[in-house]
């Protein structure tokens, strides 16, 4: 079977990552830096971050089953989310250090040895970011383009560092430690809230606003052969699968088989019109009053009315 580009890319971030986070290690190790321990620690949780990302992205690919009914997909938003989470704990973790050397002062020393393993680290992660986000947008993989960013970010902390080391290095300035690895943090801190978001709007199947204006595009022109109208649209955006709902009204006389044919039709189009795999479910309706031809549904055993969830 052959691998994925997607699986080869967090692979070699699995890799990249760890000579990285050596580095940077190394770097904290002879300077006793806080912005370097930022530096490093923004790198161990990427590790935890990255291995759980490719773990996700195996369970993502595996088919649908009979306990998952709708395949694994959704466990992209879980992936990033705790890829988001744990930026964020980085970030709690460098202003708490950053606060107690502010407070209780610094004793660096080797800064230009530092400045060396931080850099050649930061080079690499630039180098593995760029590539994981070519990969993930060829693909339209979210797990991989929230590994590239996450990626990125770990190249501005480095450089954040190398320069705050070189300050310090030649004006003696080494408050600015604290100040530096401070603001490093909040920076994380931001990334991490926009991959939190990501997942949160994910897992709550929030509107695509670019998968709404296509289908909606496609359904508001040229319905196929009886089709009157198309109404109670519904759809939401999976890993790489859009599932829709719809209702498509036809005309009195049509026969249950031209109504099906059409309906095949509208959904052959929507298949065609949107990117990866597309799963679309239409309700056959005939022509008349929406409301008189449910009234076998009223009394239902339902808490609420359909339309809630329109």
């Amino acid at each position: 079977m052959k691998t994925s580009s997607s699986k080869i890319a967090l692979r070699v971030s699995l890799l990249v990552s760890l000579v990285s986070l050596c580095l940077k290690v190394s770097g904290f190790w002879i300077t006793n830096s806080t912005t370097a321990l930022s530096d490093a620690a923004e790198s161990v949780i990427h590790m935890l971050a990255v291995s759980f990302v490719y773990y996700g992205l195996l369970l993502k690919q595996k088919p649908a089953d009979e306990k998952h009914l709708y395949g694994h997909e959704r466990v992209e938003f879980l992936s990033v989310g705790i890829e988001g989470a744990v930026i964020t704990l980085a970030g709690l973790t460098i202003i708490f250090e950053s606060v107690d050397n502010y407070l209780h002062g610094h004793n660096l020393s080797q800064l230009m040895s530092g400045v060396y393993f931080i850099g050649g680290a930061g080079l690499l992660n630039l180098a593995l970011g760029t590539y994981l986000l070519k990969v993930g947008r060829r693909e339209q993989n979210m797990m991989v383009i929230s590994n590239g960013k996450h990626t990125l970010t770990d190249v501005w902390t480095s450089a954040g560092a190398v320069i705050t080391l070189l300050i310090i290095k030649f004006t003696n300035y080494e408050i600015l430690d604290s100040i530096v690895a401070g603001a490093l943090a909040f920076y994380i801190m931001y990334e991490g809230f926009k991959l939190l978001k990501y997942s949160i709007d994910g897992l709550m199947d929030s509107r695509d606003p670019e998968v709404d204006k296509t289908i909606r595009k496609v359904i508001s022109h040229d319905l196929p052969g009886s089709m009157i109208n198309v109404h109670n649209l519904r759809h939401r955006t999976t890993g790489d699968t859009t599932w829709i709902e719809c209702h498509a009204v036809f005309k009195k006389e049509v026969s249950l088989k031209e109504a099906h044919d059409d309906a095949t039709i509208l959904e052959k189009k929507l298949i065609n019109t949107l990117n990866g795999d597309v799963m679309v479910t239409i309700h056959l309706e005939p022509e008349g009053h929406q409301e008189e031809l449910h009234d076998s549904l009223k009394d239902a055993d339902q808490s609420r009315p359909f339309q809630d969830f329109i």
